[in-house]
């Protein structure tokens, strides 16, 4: 089966994320995604409990999907290249990122190493050109993509603000953002 993998913080995970997700389905070629929230991040950098991101995770709704909790359980620094031993050795896995990390793709760790182990799937964000393109990666296109600049820095600071995110989330992650107090 052929798995792409949705990783990241979802800090907190957005409609941006669900639209990808569909996407890589629609056009890409994948039999399912992934998500696959991080326990750390490289750099480190704030972010919500695992608890409360992977509960919000739990929440995305889509076919096709599901929810990886590999790094979560063991534990992961947040550099991919510690992911590949986990996978399951029965698919065949595809990493997807946004064209907004091509650009410092580079200085992720081990990454010739991990372009000769794992293709990449590269979804274009507005305002990020898709490149540099490197071997082992393929950027998702059709002439009936849809696009966003959606992201989950741009959720926090209207949560921060006091202003709505029922447009920009599902329902039951504002509530649960809500109920949580998170981001404020």
């Amino acid at each position: 089966m052929n798995v792409g993998l949705l990783g990241g913080a979802f800090n907190p995970p957005h409609n941006g994320h669900l639209l990808i997700a569909q996407q890589v389905l629609d056009f890409a070629g994948m039999d399912e995604v992934w998500f696959l929230p991080n326990y750390g991040q490289i750099p480190p950098k704030p972010v919500a409990p695992v608890a409360d991101r992977l509960a919000m995770v739990n929440l995305l709704q889509l076919p096709r999907t599901r929810i990886s909790t590999i790094e979560i359980d063991q534990k992961l620094d947040g550099d991919t290249i510690n992911l590949l031993p986990f996978l399951p050795k029965e698919h065949q896995f595809h990493f997807i990122i946004g064209s907004d990390q091509l650009p410092t793709f580079h200085l992720w760790g081990e990454w010739k190493k991990l372009l000769q182990q794992m293709p990449f799937l590269i979804f274009p964000r507005y305002g990020f050109p898709n490149e540099p393109l490197y071997g082992n990666m393929r950027v998702v296109t059709s002439d009936i993509l849809v696009g966003s600049n959606l992201s989950s820095t741009k959720i926090r600071k209207r949560v921060q603000k006091g202003l709505p995110i029922d447009h920009f989330v599902p329902r039951k992650i504002a509530s649960y953002i809500s109920s949580h107090a998170l981001y404020r």
